[in-house]
């Protein structure tokens, strides 16, 4: 009888020629980008990361740039 398969999360696209290290700490870095960020212009507010480096207010609507991933850093 075959062995249960993980959950692999994000990193399953990558095949698996990746590894277990790589793609584990991959997922991790994808969940967290992922993530709605603490707004530094309205505290109450969450950023939503829009591409690399480009952010999005959702209270506000204002767009600006920082860090690339994660905004908490």
């Amino acid at each position: 009888m075959g062995a249960k398969k993980k959950k692999i999360g994000a990193a399953g696209r990558f095949g698996p020629g990746m590894g277990t290290r790589a793609r584990s700490s991959f997922n991790l870095i994808e969940a967290n980008q992922r993530k709605r960020q603490v707004s530094p212009y309205y505290a109450k507010g969450k950023a939503k990361r829009l591409a690399a480096g480009i952010w999005k207010d959702m209270k506000t609507g204002r767009i600006f740039a920082g860090p690339a991933y994660s905004l908490n850093k």
